[in-house]
């Protein structure tokens, strides 16, 4: 099965063009922070336990054994355990070597190729066109069932959901009709309770965290 990171990055990545649909700065946090939320579901990582002086707002490493993923257990291996971050550092933790990882993932599975070239001649240029958008495809059917049909989503289309929310991109993936409907749709969904109460918080801390990440980012580049 494919992490939540990588079919957030496939949706992310226009089909036909193979560029990204966001700026590098959104990407890079929505996917480092699609990678915690998916450490979050699997209660490997969430606020630390009752009784620590530390704030709830912070991510702690709750169950440190490996998962089986390289990529998760890099994640894991970037966090204190000792001082657990705050979630928006948490997050900028994992940018680092995170997309380069989860594109070659991609262009391993035949998903998408990689393409280089150069603009004037001079400046190097990549883009990752579709190769199969089968899997992405059906991720996307599910996205619109939830979000325009109204169905009930399911775990990984919700938390797909809040991560789109997260860096305004619901629009850019899901056509809709009623764009201002669709928006209402994906946040009311983002905000549900589709996590377990155990995960719930650092769920919500994450998704805070990746805005949060994408607004700090945005505003030092500029």
């Amino acid at each position: 099965m494919t992490l939540i990171a990588e079919d957030l990055l496939l949706l992310l990545l226009d089909d036909g063009t193979g560029r990204p649909l966001v700026d590098t700065i959104r990407l890079d946090r929505v996917l480092a922070g699609a990678l915690l939320l998916e450490l979050a579901l699997a209660e490997r990582v969430g606020p630390p336990p009752p009784g620590q002086r530390f704030g709830r707002a912070r991510i702690a490493i709750i169950d440190a054994r490996a998962t089986g993923d390289p990529l998760l257990d890099e994640a894991i291996s970037r966090l204190d355990p000792d001082r657990p971050p705050g979630a928006a550092r948490a997050v900028e933790k994992l940018v680092k070597g995170t997309r380069p990882a989860l594109l070659a993932r991609i262009v391993a599975a035949g998903f998408v190729r990689e393409e280089r070239g150069t603009v004037l001649g001079i400046f190097p240029t990549t883009r990752w066109p579709a190769v199969r958008p089968e899997h992405e495809a059906a991720v996307r059917r599910a996205l619109h069932a939830a979000l325009v049909e109204g169905w009930p989503p399911d775990l990984r289309t919700s938390a797909l959901t809040s991560l789109l929310v997260a860096v305004n991109a619901v629009p850019k993936v899901v056509p809709a009709p009623d764009r201002r409907a669709l928006v209402r749709r994906a946040k009311a969904v983002a905000a549900g309770e589709w996590a377990g109460a155990a995960v719930r918080k650092a769920v919500a801390a994450v998704n805070a965290a990746v805005t949060a990440a994408v607004t700090t980012a945005t505003s030092t580049a500029t």
